[in-house]
Parts: structure tokens; sequence; C-alpha cells
């Protein structure tokens, strides 16, 4: 298991709002868990509005893309920029921070180590 630090968010997101900051989006959105933490500190460090929903013109965040389940629906919409802090997948049409080994656990600062194991388990048992 790897857990990621708050000091490593803080990076994350500096690097996502370079690479944004002089394109002109509508707002953030952040998938609900893991994405909502990113999106809302995107939003204050751009000075954009935090989104309910996907929309054209959005940047759209997520935590990870894992089995890319989450992020293949809203890849169609439009004018909008996909980031994650990490990816299983080599990207592709979405951008990410860091890439790992597909096998790899992360435990985000925001998740509990203890309850990571049982949070693995869950995972692997739902796919």
């Amino acid at each position: 298991m790897n857990k990621l630090s708050w000091t490593e968010f803080d990076e994350c997101i500096n690097s996502i709002h370079n690479q944004c900051k002089n394109k002109k989006f509508e707002g953030v959105y952040g998938f609900p868990r893991g994405g909502l933490c990113l999106a809302v500190a995107l939003s204050h460090s751009l000075e954009l509005p935090l989104l309910e929903e996907p929309k054209n013109n959005s940047l759209i965040i997520d935590d990870i893309y894992d089995t890319g389940y989450t992020l293949e629906k809203i890849k169609h919409i439009k004018g909008s920029e996909t980031h994650v802090w990490v990816s299983k997948k080599k990207p592709t049409w979405w951008n990410s921070y860091r890439y790992i080994e597909d096998n790899e656990w992360i435990i985000f600062p925001w998740e509990s180590v203890n309850a990571a194991n049982k949070d693995r388990d869950l995972f692997y048992k739902s796919r």
C-alpha cells in the first residue's frame, strides 16, 4: 500500500493549477468521494465555481483512474478537460499527475489507513 501525503496533495493541486490557469472553464467538478477534495482546492486556487455536475467547458477532477468506469461516462462532454491525481492506466484522453502500477493500492490523505484493507477487499470483490 502506498499512502499519499497532504504535501503531495498540494503538489498535485499546484501542477493542475499551472496547467489550467490560462484556460477558460465554467467551473470545476469533482467526482464524489475522492475527486471532491481535489475539486474544492482547485476551485479556490483557480477562482472557479464548484459545479454540482459535470458540464460543457468544465474542469473535471477525480482522485484516481483505476478501471476507467467512472471517467469513461463523461469523456464526451464538450470543452471539458479531465485530470486525476493517480492513474493506473497510461493516460490517453485524460491527464494524470502520477502514473502507477495497476496492482498498487493507494491510500489518499483523507482516507483511513485502518480501513484501507477493508476498502481494498470490497473494491476487488466488486470487480
